[in-house]
This record gives C-alpha cells, structure tokens and sequence, in this order.
C-alpha cells in the first residue's frame, strides 16, 4: 500500500480509486525529456491537488518537486526547515547578471539556512533556447552557480509548471495579472514553508537582503 505525506508531515495510506494514479509515472511519445518530465509532474500535481482538496488539506510548498538537468527528480520535502529563494532564470538576458546576485547571497547565506533554487525559462523572447544541461553549464562557467539549477519550465499559460502556478498563487503581485513578466522573477519562501515575497525582475537580488536575514 503507497503512503502519500501531507503537510505538517502528516503521513495516509492509500488512497481511493479515483485517485489511485496519484504518484503514477507515465511515458508518452515526445521529442524531448524535458516535455515529458513536465508532462509527468503536471498530471501528477493535478491529481494530487484534487486529492488534497478532496480531503481540506491545504497545499504547501513541501508537496512540490523539480526535476535535475539530469532528469533526477527532488522533492522539496529536502528543503523543510531552509529559507528558499527561487527564481525563473536565462542565460542570454540583460538581467542575467543576476545569477552572480544570486550565487552572491547562497554563499553569504547557506550557512545559515538559505537556499537558492534557479529554473531556466525560455517563455520571455526565447531567452533560453538551448538545453537544460546547457542552462545548467552556462550559469556555473559564467558566474560560478553552485546552487541547484533545475530543469526548463514554462512560468505562464497551459503548460506552467504547478510548482510556478502555487507560487503566483501565493504571491500574485500587484499587477492586474500575477502572470510572470520577465526572466528573475524571484520568490522568498519562509522556513515553515509560506511565500512570503515576490520581487520583480528589475528589482535586484540584494534588495532582498533585508527580509532574508529576517527569515533566518
């Protein structure tokens, strides 16, 4: 019988038929790995959070996952108890730069508690076209990442990653849409797991200093 962990590390076994494909892996026809790996997660996010509305179980940043460049996938789960800040990221944008903010804070921070989560996006004027793998290469020759780097998601429209879609849920912005509007968009994530800010891509990384040290 599968088990399923629920916030607040509340662990129930089974679940009923109707979702009985609840963490079921599947394989489909696609042109690449990436496509499939967001096809899995997002069937399996929609099913989940059915299940979990189904049971008043509120959803929380720990029922998420991302898939590596490699095509590992990594609960969060891993990441209880850490202050997150994740952010959509590419390589060939005028705001680019900020991977080196970015891996600025891990460094200064991650002793600490801090993690810094990057996910490559190719939505905003085809400003990441190569591979995940070579996202994952750019950010670490250029400006020396050593945060994890995941594999490319969409931000907005119908193929969003859920992990994305949770996020703007939380923390919709102050526009008339909580729509990503550009590469660095960037959200802070509390230690019990509560988004807690979002920061605009203009806006840089060292503006959230403040509020980060707060959290830790």
């Amino acid at each position: 019988m599968m088990s399923y962990q629920y916030p607040n590390n509340r662990v129930i076994e089974g679940s009923p038929k109707k979702y009985i494909g609840l963490f079921f892996s599947f394989s489909v026809f696609t042109e690449s790995v990436d496509k499939l790996h967001s096809i899995t997660i997002r069937v399996r996010y929609v099913v989940y959070s059915k299940y979990m509305e189904g049971r008043g179980i509120r959803m929380s940043i720990y029922n998420f996952s991302g898939v590596t460049p490699s095509g590992k996938e990594v609960p969060f789960t891993e990441y209880e108890g850490k202050v997150l800040l994740i952010a959509n990221t590419a390589s060939k944008c005028g705001l680019t730069p900020q991977y080196g903010d970015l891996q600025k804070l891990y460094e200064q921070y991650r002793d600490q508690g801090l993690v810094v989560l990057g996910f490559p996006c190719n939505q905003f004027a085809g400003q990441e076209p190569g591979t995940s793998e070579e996202a994952e290469e750019f950010c670490q020759i250029n400006y020396g990442v050593t945060f994890p780097v995941f594999a490319k998601v969409d931000v907005n429209g119908p193929d969003a990653s859920p992990l994305f879609n949770y996020l703007k849920e939380q923390q919709p912005g102050t526009g008339d849409s909580s729509d990503i509007s550009w590469n660095f968009t960037k959200f802070l994530i509390d230690r019990s797991g509560n988004v807690v800010a979002r920061v605009e891509p203009k806006e840089s990384p060292e503006t959230m200093i403040a509020q980060i040290e707060s959290l830790l």
